[in-house]
C-alpha cells in the first residue's frame, strides 16, 4: 500500500513539474517575440564650458530716501487746501489750513493777559524802587508773567498745528481731502515722496556676506521697464542676521533723476563678485533633480560586444544612441542656464528634454527642431 502511495505522488510531481517547464518554455517564446522598444525621439545638447561671472542674485523693494504720510496732530475742520494732488513742493510749504478762528481768539486772549502782567511788574519795580512795596511782591508779579506768556507760547503752538506744511521738499500723492472736511488726529491727508534718488532694500543667504561691503556697485532691473538697467551702490548693511531666515539685509542707493522707479516696486538685483569663472553650463531643463540627488541623461553610440559586427545604426543610417543616466553636482543658475561642477565632461551629449521616455539603455533619436530655452539673460517672450 505504502509502495503504490509513493509511486502516485511521484507521478503528480512529474506531471507538475512537466507542467511548469512548459509553461516556462511558452513565457520565454513570448518574451522573444515580443517587440523591442523603439528608439525615443529627444532634445539634446554638446557640453560646453562658457565664461561666468559670478553674481549675487536677489528681490528687492525699492524705498524712497524720504517719504511720509502726512497726518495732523489734532482735530479741525479744513477751511483751505493749498496744492493740486501731484505738485511738487518746497520743504515748509503749506498744504492745509484748519479753522483756528476760536483758538487765535483764545490767544490774544492770553496775550493780552501776558502784556498786563508785564505792565504789572514794570510798575511795581518802579514801586520797590520807592521802597512802597516788598521784594515778594515783584518775584510774584515776575512768575505771574512768565506763566502768561507760557500759556500764551502754549496756545500759539497750537495755533501753529492748524497749518500743515510740508516738512521736506518733494512730489505730493493724491489727496482724498476737501475743504470743510474733519479731520481727526492721525489722520492720512497725502503721501510726500523725494524720489529723485530711492533706495532698494534685499536679502542675501548669511553665507555671502563676506563677498559684500559698503560702495560695491550692483545692477536693478524692474518689470516696469524691461531691458532697462539702474546703476546703484551699496551704502548699508545691517549689523545683524534675521534669526527667522538667517538673511542680511542690505541697501543700495539708485540714482533715479528721471523718476522711472517708484516706491513699493520690487526689482531684481545682481551684484558681481570676483573674476570671471570657467563652467559647463546646461539648459536647467536638461536636470532631473530627485530627493536622492540631480541626474541627467548622457546619449553615446551604442557599445558593440562582438568585434566582427558593425554597431547598430537607425533609420538615417546614425550610429544609433543610447542613454545612459548620470549623477550630477550643479552650481549656480543664470537665465535658463545652471552650471555643472560634475558628472558630464566638456563634448558630451545631454538630453535636454523628454527625459521621461528614457531609462538606462534606452536607444534614442535626436531632434532639435525645437529646443528648450538656454539664454543667460532671457527676456519676455512678447519683447
Amino acid at each position: 500500500m505504502t509502495k503504490r502511495m509513493l509511486i502516485m505522488v511521484g507521478c503528480v510531481i512529474l506531471l507538475v513539474a512537466a507542467l511548469a517547464f512548459g509553461k516556462y518554455l511558452q513565457i520565454q517564446k513570448l518574451i522573444a517575440s515580443a517587440p523591442k522598444p523603439g528608439a525615443q525621439t529627444v532634445t539634446a545638447i554638446k557640453v560646453t564650458a562658457s565664461e561666468w561671472q559670478p553674481q549675487i542674485s536677489a528681490v528687492g523693494t525699492l524705498a524712497p530716501v524720504r517719504g511720509v504720510d502726512v497726518t495732523t496732530e489734532i482735530a479741525g475742520l479744513v477751511r483751505k487746501v493749498n496744492f493740486k494732488s501731484g505738485d511738487e513742493v518746497k520743504a515748509g510749504q503749506v498744504l492745509f489750513e484748519l479753522n483756528a478762528e476760536s483758538d487765535l481768539a483764545q490767544l490774544r486772549s492770553l496775550q493780552a493777559a501776558a502784556d498786563l502782567a508785564a505792565t504789572t511788574l514794570k510798575r511795581d519795580k518802579l514801586q520797590l524802587a520807592a521802597q512802597a512795596i516788598s521784594q515778594a511782591q515783584v518775584d510774584n508779579d515776575e512768575a505771574e508773567l512768565k506763566s502768561r506768556q507760557a500759556l500764551a507760547a502754549q496756545q500759539q503752538a497750537l495755533v501753529n498745528k492748524k497749518t500743515i506744511r510740508a516738512p521736506f521738499a518733494g512730489k505730493l500723492g493724491i489727496t482724498a481731502v476737501n475743504p470743510g472736511q474733519y479731520l481727526n488726529p492721525g489722520d492720512t491727508l497725502v503721501t510726500l515722496q523725494t524720489i529723485d534718488t530711492v533706495y532698494v532694500d534685499f536679502y542675501v543667504p548669511q553665507k555671502q556676506v563676506a563677498e559684500l561691503s559698503v560702495g560695491q556697485k550692483l545692477k536693478l532691473t524692474s518689470d516696469g521697464y524691461p531691458g532697462v538697467s539702474f546703476d546703484a551702490k551699496v551704502t548699508a548693511i545691517s549689523p545683524k542676521v534675521d534669526a527667522a531666515t538667517r538673511n542680511v539685509q542690505v541697501q543700495a542707493t539708485v540714482p533715479n533723476q528721471k523718476r522711472q522707479l517708484l516706491p513699493g516696486m520690487f526689482a531684481n538685483v545682481s551684484l558681481e563678485q570676483g573674476a570671471l569663472k570657467k563652467y559647463l553650463t546646461l539648459p536647467q531643463t536638461a536636470i532631473t533633480y530627485n530627493p536622492y540627488g540631480s541626474t541627467v541623461f548622457v546619449l553615446a553610440p551604442a557599445v558593440v560586444k562582438d568585434p566582427g559586427k558593425d554597431a547598430p545604426r537607425d533609420d538615417k543610417g546614425n550610429a544609433q544612441l543610447i542613454a545612459q543616466q548620470v549623477f550630477v553636482t550643479t552650481g549656480p543658475t543664470r537665465g535658463d542656464q545652471v552650471a555643472v561642477l560634475t558628472g558630464v565632461k566638456e563634448g558630451q551629449t545631454v538630453v535636454t528634454s523628454g527625459q521621461l521616455k528614457l531609462k538606462n539603455g534606452t536607444p534614442a533619436v535626436i531632434n532639435n527642431r525645437v529646443q528648450p530655452a538656454n539664454s543667460p539673460n532671457p527676456t519676455p517672450q512678447e519683447q
